[in-house]
């Protein structure tokens, strides 16, 4: 006789994507192409699960992002060249997988706790290259800010901008951890030393960007928990520059004392006068995705003023978020990816309103996704860091955590939802 028994998924099979997700947003950490394998896996256990599919809200002005850029790739003088821009679409999958697969705040908070993990021990490694490079200047009877400024900690990662934009979301977690988390006792032997290892190779990676995103994302923490401790912190960091290492002093230095091309303040200003004048030519669709990196078509929107030779660094992207997508997409694409980080920090805020008050699971995790916002915003000001896959990845799965603190999934019930 026929068996038409419906075959019910196991309980390993429902909780195989929360751990393959997790997974991949942790590797993310150590390796992007162990990081997407797991992706994939996440993906095809999720979808055999039976779990229901869902999207976080910010997923909308997302779309609408994918979507023109989309539109300003048919418009594009070179469409083909441009493909690398729709593979990376892919990572935006992240907010279905692991916003579908982490079904309460309690597994949201696990996954918190292995970024915090693994981040501190990829921040150790960087301390160790840190320790390698004066060891180099000194063995090459060299300078040792010019001769580090080149080449910087980073990590396993393959540049310095990737490795300290993914340790500032690990200092924020490990931040908000502490300040708001509600079985901090049981964490205290973890957070401290954690924000230690991470601050210090932030401090050490000399990334100006991410020194501003954290200082103000930082303040933004403390002056949730502690309105006295934000004011009081940029003193202490004054303080601290006094003691600092030489060559951290001359990197502070250098927002308004420039070591000539050393330092990239003049490069900058010049892929910013650029992609302005890309924006005032093409304001709807922009030059056409990744065509940025094309030298013809640089040269020819760089103002009339400017001569090669060029400074050194990366003239690549524009080193902006908003001036880039606006430059290489259009302006709407760059207000609808604008819109999502507003539309994130909105509801992240409105969801804390609705919180009891005194330490929460939920409230570590919002504040968390709050300053992880405001550290990308504001980091995106100087760097193309949402252009970033690993950077991206694990931003996308922090909005992911913020969106379940925020509306936890029916059946989660109150698990770790407060303290």
């Amino acid at each position: 006789m026929r068996d038409t028994r419906i075959l019910v998924p196991s309980p390993f099979l429902k909780k195989l994507p929360f751990w393959l997700a997790s997974a991949s947003a942790v590797a993310i950490l150590l390796s992007i192409a162990v990081s997407q394998i797991l992706l994939a896996l996440a993906l095809a256990a999720l979808l055999l699960s039976g779990l229901p599919l869902r999207w976080p809200r910010v997923s909308i002005p997302l779309g609408l992002f994918l979507a023109w850029t989309l539109v300003a790739l048919a418009f594009s003088p070179d469409p083909r060249f441009g493909i690398p821009t729709v593979r990376k679409m892919v990572v935006y999958l992240m907010l279905l997988i692991v916003y579908s697969s982490v079904r309460n705040v309690a597994q949201a908070k696990w996954l918190a706790l292995a970024w915090i993990l693994v981040g501190t021990f990829t921040a150790g490694r960087g301390l160790v290259q840190y320790a390698a490079d004066i060891a180099g200047a000194k063995a090459a009877h060299t300078d040792f800010y010019h001769f580090y400024i080149a080449d910087r900690i980073r990590g396993f990662m393959s540049h310095w901008m990737t490795f300290s934009g993914q340790e500032l979301f690990i200092l924020l977690l490990a931040g908000a951890l502490l300040l708001f988390a509600p079985d901090i006792g049981k964490w205290r032997w973890l957070g401290p030393p954690c924000v230690a290892v991470v601050g210090i190779a932030l401090i050490l990676s000399d990334t100006r960007s991410v020194w501003i995103a954290a200082f103000a994302a930082g303040f933004y923490l403390l002056w949730q928990w502690r309105k006295w401790a934000a004011i009081a912190m940029p003193v202490l960091l004054a303080l601290g520059l006094l003691v600092a290492p030489a060559a951290i002093q001359e990197r502070v230095r250098s927002f308004n004392q420039p070591h000539g091309e050393t330092d990239s303040n003049s490069q900058r200003i010049i892929v910013w006068r650029t992609g302005w004048q890309m924006i005032k030519a093409h304001p709807l669709v922009g030059v056409g995705p990744e065509e940025i990196r094309k030298t013809a078509v640089f040269d020819q929107y760089l103002p009339a003023d400017i001569h090669r030779p060029l400074p050194d660094g990366n003239y690549q992207h524009l080193h902006n978020i908003y001036i880039h997508y606006a430059a290489e997409c259009g302006v709407p694409a760059a207000l609808f990816l604008t819109a999502a980080l507003v539309m994130a920090l909105l509801d992240f805020r409105r969801a804390l309103g609705t919180l009891p008050p005194g330490r929460s699971d939920r409230r570590f995790l919002l504040h968390a996704a709050i300053a992880s916002v405001i550290g990308a915003m504001v980091a995106g000001l100087m760097e193309k860091n949402l252009g970033d896959t690993e950077v991206l990845t694990m931003f996308l799965a922090i909005l992911c955590l913020g969106y379940l603190a925020a509306c936890p999934p029916p059946e989660s019930g109150n698990e770790g939802n407060e303290g």
